[in-house]
C-alpha cells in the first residue's frame, strides 16, 4: 500500500470533495456494463460494500489502473474520480 501514498493523482483526488450525483452519472456511463445498473454486480463485483472492504486509495488505484481483469484502466480527472468515490460511499 505504500506505493499509493505518494501518488499525486490519488493525493489530489482525496483532497477534493466529490458529488454523489455526478458520480452516479459517471457510473451509469462507464461502469454499469460490468457492475450492473444498481452496482449489484454482473461481470464485475457488487460494489455496495466496496468502500467498507477497501481503502479509498485502493479503490482509486483499481479504477485508474484496472488491476483485476477484466477491469480496464480509466483515464479520469481527479474531480470525476472524487465524484465516483463519493457515489460509491453512498452505496453503503
Amino acid at each position: 500500500m505504500g506505493e499509493f501514498k505518494q501518488d499525486p493523482f490519488i493525493t489530489e483526488t482525496l483532497s477534493i470533495q466529490g458529488e454523489s450525483l455526478s458520480g452516479s452519472k459517471l457510473f451509469k456511463i462507464n461502469c454499469v456494463g460490468c457492475h450492473g445498473i444498481s452496482a449489484q454486480g454482473f461481470v464485475g463485483p457488487d460494489l455496495h460494500e466496496a468502500t467498507q472492504e477497501m481503502s479509498d486509495k485502493k479503490i482509486i488505484n483499481q479504477v485508474i489502473r484496472g488491476l483485476t481483469p477484466p477491469m480496464p484502466s480509466f483515464e479520469i480527472e481527479p474531480q470525476s474520480m472524487a465524484d465516483l468515490l463519493e457515489y460509491m460511499h453512498s452505496l453503503n
